[in-house]
């Protein structure tokens, strides 16, 4: 017997961004569905657009579990996660257990093809950077929408990775930013006008 996707079945119970205000919260499933459809149009965008090969499929499965590990751990908040280079090295090791955990649930016949899924380190680096670039630009757009919304709690993180966007190297986030951005910052009216 495994207990693997009873666990999986808790993504939606754990909240993310939880030291700060939301207007409407997101949960860790919500937030990985969104990121696979990101990271999805990245590696599609990076093979149309700037000669890659990439595999917009394995792209988004990775997306699917790259948070997997917070059932066990929770969504440690960035403030505190990185407060300290201590702090940050302690919780890279408690996510390393956390991921071991996940993997120790798979079935044996079933853990090779798992383990690039919930162990970051076997994780192709190049899908994995691609993931990472998906993650966060769905927290840029979490604090677009909290903005939008009149929620000014979100206005330091939008900053910051406003920053980490515009120092990203890969061009198909900057054709993302670009291309689908502009339309998180209009009204629903207004996008409908755009068809």
């Amino acid at each position: 017997m495994s207990h693997l996707f009873a666990h999986l079945a808790r993504m939606k119970l754990i909240q993310r961004w939880p030291l700060m205000y939301n207007v409407r919260p997101e949960n860790v499933q919500e937030h990985s569905l969104q990121v696979a459809m990101v990271a999805h149009a990245l590696a599609i965008i990076s093979n149309k657009k700037f000669n890659t090969s990439l595999d917009p499929n394995q792209a988004a499965t990775m997306a699917i579990f790259h948070d997997a590990s917070e059932i066990l751990t929770g969504d440690l908040p960035t403030p505190v996660k990185y407060f300290n280079k201590e702090i940050e090295a302690e919780y890279k090791k408690i996510e390393a257990i956390a991921e071991q955990r996940m993997l120790e649930m798979v079935p044996e016949e079933f853990k090779d093809d798992y383990r690039s899924l919930f162990d970051s380190q076997a994780a192709d680096p190049v899908y994995k950077t691609l993931v990472k670039s998906a993650d966060t630009l769905c927290a840029y757009l979490k604090c677009l929408e909290e903005n939008r919304a009149g929620n000014s709690e979100f206005n330091t993180a939008r900053k910051r990775l406003e920053a980490m966007l515009e120092t990203n190297p890969e061009p198909a986030v900057r054709y993302f930013i670009d291309c689908f951005i502009p339309s998180f910052k209009l009204n629903l009216d207004d996008i409908n006008k755009m068809f």
